[in-house]
């Protein structure tokens, strides 16, 4: 393509970032293009300099970053052709002003963070418009009203005096969507904009980008460390490694036939719905654990358990909340956990799958009674202790929180950025009187070393690692009171497809080592297909359906089970997305599913039902069992 038709160059972009008396190369000789009206995806792990060049394009660099050589060169339309060099420009000029936000916008990751708490969403996305349209009154908000219309909110008039916390994460990120269309910019740049989503919505995002470039014209630089995104959004890829450009060209052709090792690896990391679930994902940096000599007698003995290890029936929980006024009002109440049962057999990995807000993270939470149910039972038998964990009180309960320990989402919020690791992994073991002293510095290095981590990082603080290896270090402070049962509540959300597998990895073999049990809690169907041997799929505080692996996959019944499936991005080109399938945040996919799945159809109420051995689905009794095989 006519280097006249791109919208914006970038050519051999360096940048440098000063640290101390020296300075640190984390862009080198960058080139890439984006075409008019094209999206481009600029691929790459945590660090590879993906969004500082973003930063470049708008002129928001950090202090201590600078440009130290090269273009980038932006072809406005609207300029009769005219090319700026926004490299030579000064960041704070008039010029570089107009087009940040004007004809240059961005969509950050996290939305909550991006959004002003203290002010209405309306006025926020109006800012822009007053800034560089000189409208202002009656006129930007209807302007602005007919945007939040236009990216899918369906009371704009309703949503312009609300606050960012009432809004869902679907619908905060597309009010970041508007607030970065108001003006109709040129250029979007789409930082991670779905990382933090549910497979769900970010279809809903994904689908509502792709409309709005056709509508508005406009090109799109989508920034993303998630291969299944790219393949179903991108025009042409630009892969990024270390701050260098390792590859580029056409969506087809990268994905085909990859001419780098780096893109070749990449590729090889990502959980795909169709591999088989005995094939190893092959990780950029891996490692193998070293099991410490005073866990290898721990293996354990699960012929003494006669039934499953937990047992969870009937459990309920729900939340007192207030609508209406800041004081007064009226009190409402949310049920979170709504007559869930399911039970995990001892050395299974059982995964809880659902959108955010479905109840999958109250639940580990019940278990670990770390809040009280409202109504049910946990029984808990390792085959020398067994009790009703809802019943237990003082002393008993901390004997019991042995037994059950957690992994969390964030690797960087759960971690104390005031202790060493040392101290870190030292902490669980002094707690419960199980060691001190020298046996403390003793197992801390064990358990470094069962996770693949050097054992002189131990007097390190969480900052100085990456997101992989925190998240390793929380998996090892979980495992230094050698639980029998292991939580996992999204422990791969927040990582990079190449460090994701790493950890999938990981805790594959400590399974298989350790002899684990565990629950793994995410929204990625195909990361719990790869980790897990059966499924429970969460709707709104009930479970829709449980089935083994590989009968989940292969003949799903509940429709939001089959929405679920239909909405993960695969790397595979021929079954990209249908994007007209998903509706927006308001609709109710419910409203289309047949009676006997749908929630208050008829007075019958909805029940587990037995469709195979193994295989439960909730639905209606009468009108269902007609269906049940002999």
């Amino acid at each position: 393509m006519s280097a006249n038709k791109d919208l914006l160059r970038v050519e051999n972009l360096s940048i440098s970032i000063a640290i101390q008396d020296t300075s640190l190369d984390v862009v080198k000789n960058a080139s890439f293009r984006i075409p008019a009206g094209k999206t481009v995806a600029l691929v790459g792990e945590s660090g590879s300099g993906k969004s500082i060049i973003a930063q470049s394009i708008l002129g928001i660099l950090p202090r201590v970053a600078r440009i130290t050589g090269g273009h980038i060169r932006f072809r406005d339309p609207l300029m009769s052709g005219d090319e700026l060099d926004i490299a030579a420009l000064d960041a704070n000029g008039a010029e570089m002003r107009s087009l940040r936000g004007g004809r240059i916008a961005i969509v950050f990751q996290e939305p909550m963070t991006s959004l002003s708490p203290l002010h209405k969403v309306g006025h926020q996305v109006e800012e822009a418009l007053v800034l560089h349209r000189e409208i202002a009154g009656k006129e930007a908000r209807a302007t602005t009203e007919e945007m939040l219309r236009l990216v899918g909110f369906p009371h704009p008039e309703r949503a312009y005096d609300m606050y960012p916390m009432e809004l869902s994460g679907g619908l905060r990120q597309r009010a970041m969507i508007a607030m970065a269309l108001i003006c109709r910019p040129a250029l979007l740049i789409a930082d991670e904009p779905t990382t933090a989503l549910d497979v769900t919505v970010q279809a809903q995002v994904l689908g509502l980008l792709k409309s709005l470039q056709a509508k508005l014209g406009m090109s799109l630089l989508l920034i993303t460390h998630d291969l299944g995104v790219v393949a179903n959004m991108a025009d042409e890829v630009v892969v990024i490694y270390h701050g260098e450009i390792v590859e580029a060209g056409p969506l087809e052709a990268i994905f085909s036939a990859p001419g780098h090792a780096y893109t070749r690896a990449l590729m090889k990391a990502v959980p795909d719905l169709e591999m088989d679930r005995n094939q190893k994902l092959v990780a950029l940096r891996d490692s193998t654990p070293v099991i410490p000599s005073s866990m290898k007698g721990q293996t354990r003995d699960f012929s003494r358990i006669d039934g499953p290890l937990l047992s969870v029936h009937n459990l309920s929980k729900s939340y007192v909340g207030k609508a209406g006024r800041w004081f007064g009002g009226t009190k409402t109440r949310t049920l979170a956990v709504d007559d869930v049962s399911f039970d995990v057999m001892p050395g299974e990995c059982f995964g809880i799958v659902g959108e955010s807000g479905c109840g999958k993270s109250t639940i580990s939470k019940l278990i670990m009674r770390a809040i009280d149910a409202d109504s049910g039972t946990i029984r808990f038998d390792n085959g020398t202790d067994a009790c009703e964990v809802l019943d237990l009180e003082g002393h008993a309960l901390k004997e019991f929180r042995r037994r059950i320990q957690i992994v969390f989402q964030d690797p960087f919020g759960s971690l104390s950025p005031r202790s060493t690791i040392l101290n870190t992994l030292s902490e669980p073991l002094e707690i419960h009187g199980v060691a001190s002293g020298r046996a403390n510095s003793r197992n801390a290095a064990e358990l470094m070393a069962l996770v693949g981590l050097q054992t002189s990082q131990l007097n390190r603080y969480p900052h100085s690692f990456s997101g992989g290896q925190r998240q390793r270090i929380g998996i090892a402070r979980a495992l230094a009171l050698s639980p029998d049962l292991l939580i996992c509540d999204e422990p791969v959300s927040a990582l990079d497809v190449s460090v994701q597998a790493q950890i999938l990895n990981l805790l594959k073999d400590l399974q298989k080592d350790l002899g684990l049990t565990m629950i793994f809690i995410s929204h990625n169907l195909a990361v719990v297909k790869y980790i897990a041997d059966r499924i429970a799929v969460m709707r709104r505080g009930r479970i829709v359906e449980i089935a083994d692996v590989e009968t989940l996959f292969a003949r799903p019944v509940h429709p939001y089970t089959k929405s679920l499936l239909a909405a993960v991005p695969t790397i595979r080109l021929d079954r990209k997305l249908d994007f007209s399938y998903h509706g927006g945040d308001t609709h109710d996919p419910a409203q289309d599913w047949p009676d006997e799945f749908k929630p208050g159809a008829n007075s019958e109420p909805l029940a587990l039902m037995p469709i195979d051995e193994g295989h439960w689905v909730l639905a209606r009794s009468l009108p269902f069992r007609e269906r049940i095989p002999a």
